[in-house]
């Protein structure tokens, strides 16, 4: 069984030919769990997330586990049965930027339910290279395991942020899944004072039980002078994790100067309008987080350490079958949903 994008807003069940392995480092992995993304949504609302355009019918996702069926004849990484985190990225590690240990930005990269590249998670079956493979047996749950992936990029971020101190005055708008592991990721670090902007009630509350330091509802107050008198030489970093224009505006206006402002949502559009007079004057440091770089392992050891529990931003649970479901519900944000999973 496959789920796939067959138009815009438009999915459909479909019964696939089991695939198998053709190569001495695939692995077969019989899928487990697998979380709806945002940018699958990106796809299944626009059929696009800039210049990457969907050709229906196309699988996404990319955030998944599953135990290992059966392996090629080189691969030592994993043996049959082992549950597997799975790193949807797959690098050449010959190029330049493999090669300077950036494989994230691989010139070859291709990524798992990503048009053109590798057809996505939303199956029962795939086969991916042993390099994609982190055994996490008797140490996470299939759901735990799954969740590894977005919550390695928001170690990433906090990780590029340097942030120096537990004093550090941060603050993340957008707590979706990725907002909410950025959150996770500061207070394991100690950092206690991130505060939260986010436009849905029920998200800001998720925080705030979660442990963010304060919340803002942007609908009912002015967010630049409500931080300003809890913050009056304003915040250190400021991680956007929304993908919103007006968000990105907000961060001008909170983040201090000589402050730092982290990108991490993707825009609709793949573009913003920055205010570079605000920006010059400020000096912000602007930077871009490109997935997750060599973040997985940490990720892993968060959560198999309890430091960080990422279920805690799951809310529901969906069948493959119901996939449509799932995804209409999360792409509308119907009934307090934060994190979907699919469950097979």
């Amino acid at each position: 069984m496959a789920v796939k994008l067959t138009g815009i807003q438009q999915m459909t069940v479909t019964e696939d030919e089991k695939p198998d392995i053709s190569g001495d480092d695939d692995v077969l992995i019989r899928l487990k769990s697998i979380g709806v993304c945002g940018s699958d949504v990106h796809y299944y609302l626009d059929g696009r997330i800039g210049s990457q355009v969907v050709h229906y019918p196309f699988v996404v996702g990319h955030e998944c586990s599953g135990f290992v069926e059966k392996c090629g004849s080189g691969v030592d990484r994993v043996v049959p049965g082992d549950l597997t985190v799975i790193d949807p990225s797959v690098h050449c590690g010959q190029c330049d930027q493999c090669l300077a240990g950036r494989p994230h930005t691989c010139r070859n990269n291709r990524f798992l339910g990503c048009p053109g590249q590798i057809a996505g998670c939303l199956t029962e079956y795939i086969v991916m290279p042993s390099s994609a493979c982190f055994p996490v047996t008797g140490r996470l749950d299939a759901e735990e395991a799954a969740l590894v992936e977005p919550l390695s990029i928001g170690i990433y971020a906090v990780r590029l942020a340097g942030i120096c101190g537990s004093d550090t005055k941060t603050a993340i708008l957008g707590v979706g899944p990725i907002g909410l592991s950025i959150l996770m990721k500061l207070l394991a670090d100690g950092i206690l004072s991130a505060g939260i902007i986010e436009p849905l009630n029920y998200r800001l509350e998720k925080a705030l039980q979660i442990g963010a330091a304060w919340g803002l509802n942007p609908a009912g107050c002015e967010v630049p002078e409500e931080v300003l008198k809890m913050e009056p030489c304003l915040l250190d970093v400021v991680f956007e994790a929304s993908g919103d224009q007006e968000a990105v505006d907000t961060a001008l206006k909170i983040v201090k100067p000589g402050g730092k402002l982290v990108l991490v949502g993707i825009p609709p559009l793949a573009k913003y309008v920055f205010d570079m007079d605000l920006m010059r004057r400020k000096e912000i440091t602007v930077i871009n987080v490109r997935r997750q770089n060599h973040c997985v392992e940490e990720a892993i050891e968060m959560v198999a350490s309890g430091k960080i529990d990422v279920k805690r931003m799951v809310t529901h649970r969906f069948p493959l079958d119901k996939t449509p479901a799932a995804f209409d519900m999360v792409a509308r944000y119907r009934d307090n949903v934060i994190k979907a999973m699919i469950c097979l």
